[in-house]
Order: C-alpha cells, then structure tokens, then sequence
C-alpha cells in the first residue's frame, strides 16, 4: 500500500516476489543497469557515464524510459548509485530537472533454495506538471505494475539462467 501523505504525490510502494536463483547472481543482474530494458517495461535501457565495470556508490548513469499509449513518451533520468551491497542490496536515485526526485530499491533474502527479491521506490520530489498529470493518468497504479511486470521477467531470466547452469 502507498505511505499515506499530506502530499498525495509522495508515494511509495513495493512488489516482491521468489526467485529460483542465488541473490548474489540476481544482484549481479539488477545491478548490470545497462540490461535493465530486458525486464522493465519503462526503462530501455542505461549508459554508465564513465568508465564503469561495477557499479560503486556515487556511480552515474543516464537511464532513457519510454511511456505512455504505444511507448510514445520518451525520456532520459540522471540517476545514481546510493547502495551496491552485492548480494542484498542496490539502490539508486533518478533526478528531475537537476532534482532529486524517485529512489528505486533491490532487495535480496535468501529464501528456502531461492531468493525474495523486493523492488520498491519512494517518490521524493517531482515537479508541479508531472503531479497534474501523474493524478489522471494514475501514475502510482502504473509504477506498480510495472514493478510486478519488472520482477515477472527478472525470475523467467534468472531462472532459465540458473536452470542452464545446474545442468
């Protein structure tokens, strides 16, 4: 459930759900942002600004996402590493006009011969036009189906990938 606010564009929500496959291999994967537009629906991919082979605190990247009806609305996020604990946690947050605005969290528990993942994000700051549009356009439902569609393709991914390797 969203976080209650007096500023009904503050949400925060999360999605979770168990993959067949080590948390450390699934944090290699999340944590690989340029893959990222193989599982989310939003988000088609990322370029690390730098020279970047893992990703570190303070690492940057430039994220380019499209929405909307046929995917027509293209835009691009600054965005930053604030957690690369491999294995169980990574987190980032994207700006809005120079702004930090949305912070998006992995989360990784060991569980039974698999691993809960938790995909959250907690919206901080956006801009007036965005919470004008975000109210008709339901943006919340949209960032909660998208994680759930985001974690749907991570586990089909890392399954098939677990599953080759332990043949």
């Amino acid at each position: 459930m969203p976080t209650v606010s007096q500023r009904f564009w503050l949400t925060t929500d999360r999605v979770d759900t168990v993959i067949d496959a080590s948390a450390e291999s699934l944090y290699a994967m999340v944590s690989d942002l340029p893959r990222i537009g193989e599982w989310s629906p939003e988000c088609e991919g990322v370029t690390w600004e730098g020279e970047v082979s893992t990703p570190v605190v303070g690492t940057t990247f430039m994220g380019q996402n499209a929405v909307g009806p046929g995917r027509r609305i293209r835009y691009k996020r600054h965005g930053r590493v604030l957690v690369a604990d491999a294995g169980r946690e990574f987190e980032f947050i994207t700006d809005e006009g120079g702004r930090e605005s949305t912070v998006w969290r992995y989360q990784f528990q060991p569980e039974g011969s698999g691993t809960r993942v938790t995909e959250s994000y907690e919206v901080r700051w956006i801009p007036v036009w965005a919470r004008i549009i975000d109210v008709p356009t339901n943006r919340h439902k949209e960032l909660l189906e998208n994680m759930r569609t985001t974690l749907a393709r991570l586990k089909v991914c890392a399954e098939a990938q677990h599953n080759a390797t332990n043949r």
